[in-house]
């Protein structure tokens, strides 16, 4: 009997804790970027590097339903203070946040037709038309 009571927690519990996928950073196959350190991820979504290794002019874009986590794993901060860094940027003059996008659909276009467009999502949702540069895991 109790068993069962243990096989019966053990089942509502997987079924209650979802489960994360990582995260990818993503490019445009046309970029030219094979890869990306974690460094050069932090440095660009941070608005430190405004290049891309090839380079290039970097354009980060942030998913919005993805940025807390994405935060949390990339530079262990919540989002509150990410918002506060780039608010003191800003009013300095220095730096401009990435562009907000709302769905994963409009991040794979954005990043498929521009490459100079570095973004990120579950990596679970990409697929063949963009280029993972960089996998975060939780």
């Amino acid at each position: 009997m109790n068993r069962v009571r243990a096989f019966i927690l053990c089942s509502l519990l997987l079924v209650t804790i979802p489960a994360t996928a990582d995260i990818a950073i993503v490019v445009s196959k046309e970029s030219g970027i094979s890869q990306i350190s974690r460094d050069d991820a932090v440095n660009i979504f941070m608005g430190r590097y405004r290049k891309l290794t090839n380079g290039h002019l970097a354009l980060p874009v942030d998913l919005t339903p993805l940025k807390t986590r994405f935060y949390r794993v990339l530079v262990n901060r919540d989002v509150a203070t990410i918002n506060s860094y780039w608010a003191r940027l800003v009013f300095s003059g220095e730096a401009s946040p990435p562009q907000q996008i709302a769905t994963p659909l409009e991040m794979r276009d954005l990043v498929m037709h521009n490459a100079n467009t570095l973004g990120y999502m579950d990596s679970d949702e990409v697929n063949d038309d963009i280029h993972v540069v960089l996998t975060l895991h939780e």
